[in-house]
């Protein structure tokens, strides 16, 4: 089975004035449309074909750039869709607001370094919230289509919120004021849907 681009749950629209309709019908349908179709390509007759894309990314070859920046492209842009929402904003709760005041003290605390990671991955990356077994939680940025699933990469540990940073994802809207792109993000981000992730991973 190949890869598909995963549809949204919400229009293009909805997520304004956070994230404008055009940038993310772009990001949507033009750069992870292309990551899907390159992992495709990629995969097609190796050992990694068939295999979910998480398993791929945990044994990937880092020298194999095409899988590695695709297969990277494609599950970070899957995750990022995911924990967006019209709705989104306010604070998480149950065990992910218990593990994230564990590790950083507070909310507020999570938010700011959260931020600082984000505001600081110099060029193309991501900042992602991970969870390692056991529930414990940690904030890793990474750089181009990278994230924590991949061999040395990180903090380790499974990403449940990521925040995409390349200049496509903002620079239509927010030009070179990157963080405040990173401060509208909190504004959407669907602590459910994140909370799920995490139960699902710890």
């Amino acid at each position: 089975m190949a890869f598909e681009l995963p549809k949204l749950d919400y229009a293009y629209d909805a997520l304004e004035p956070s994230i404008d309709a055009k940038t993310m019908e772009i990001h949507h349908t033009k750069h992870h449309q292309g990551y899907t179709d390159k992992l495709n390509a990629a995969i097609k007759g190796t050992e990694y074909e068939g295999k979910t894309i998480e398993n791929i990314l945990k044994n990937v070859d880092m020298e194999n750039k095409a899988v590695r920046n695709n297969g990277g492209g494609f599950y970070n842009h899957s995750l990022f869709w995911k924990i967006m929402s019209p709705n989104g904003g306010g604070h998480p709760s149950g065990e992910l607001k218990t593990a994230i005041e564990k590790e950083f003290g507070s909310y507020e605390e999570f938010k700011t370094k959260f931020e600082e990671t984000a505001k600081g991955q110099f060029g193309s990356g991501w900042a992602f919230l991970c969870v390692h077994e056991g529930g414990k939680v940690a904030i890793c940025g990474c750089p181009n289509q990278d994230n924590s699933l991949m061999p040395g990469v990180g903090c380790g540990g499974t990403p449940v919120l990521g925040l995409d940073v390349w200049e496509h994802a903002y620079y239509l809207k927010y030009q070179n004021k990157r963080p405040d792109y990173v401060s509208a993000f909190f504004d959407v981000i669907n602590w459910e849907e994140v909370s799920k992730i995490y139960a699902q991973n710890k």
